[in-house]
């Protein structure tokens, strides 16, 4: 019985020590990160307060698309202003998505952010959109995306 109970404590603290290594060789959380989207990104780094304008026009199409290698997916505008048709990238698929936001095919939008080009093609990284009394705020005005939370 002595031996029993012996053989029983011993695979008892055998079994938690190699939960708990487990545990921490691959971490109990595996963090996702952001998948290039973080504010000190070369992506996020592009956003430049000093080339932010406003534009007015009718959405085109909305869909997703990856702005550079390697990074997540982004929500895509492709709005038709009076003078140009341009495409305004929202902010990562991850985040968008999870909002109460409905913006379609034909809506007017108005758009501000920072123009930059994308393949030799110009494009706006949104800082605000306003779709009639509704306004999406993604960045500060020093451009610090919304979903960066905590390390603003």
């Amino acid at each position: 019985m002595k031996k029993a109970v012996i053989v029983f404590i011993v695979l008892s603290i055998v079994t938690l020590g190699l939960t708990a290594e487990s545990f921490a060789q691959r971490g109990a959380m595996k963090w996702k990160g952001s998948g290039g989207w973080g504010p000190g990104t070369p992506y996020n780094r592009m956003y430049d307060p000093a080339k932010v304008e406003t534009i007015s026009g009718t959405v085109e199409s909305v869909s997703t698309a990856v702005p550079m290698k390697g990074m997540y997916a982004a929500v895509t505008l492709v709005v038709k202003t009076d003078k140009e048709t341009i495409a305004v990238h929202l902010g990562p698929e991850w985040y968008i998505g999870r909002l109460d936001v409905n913006i379609a095919k034909g809506d007017t939008v108005e758009v501000r952010g920072s123009r930059v080009a994308f393949a030799d093609k110009p494009a706006i990284i949104a800082a605000e959109v306003k779709k009639g009394d509704n306004v999406l705020a993604l960045r500060d005005s020093a451009g610090i995306p919304v979903w960066s939370g905590w390390r603003r």
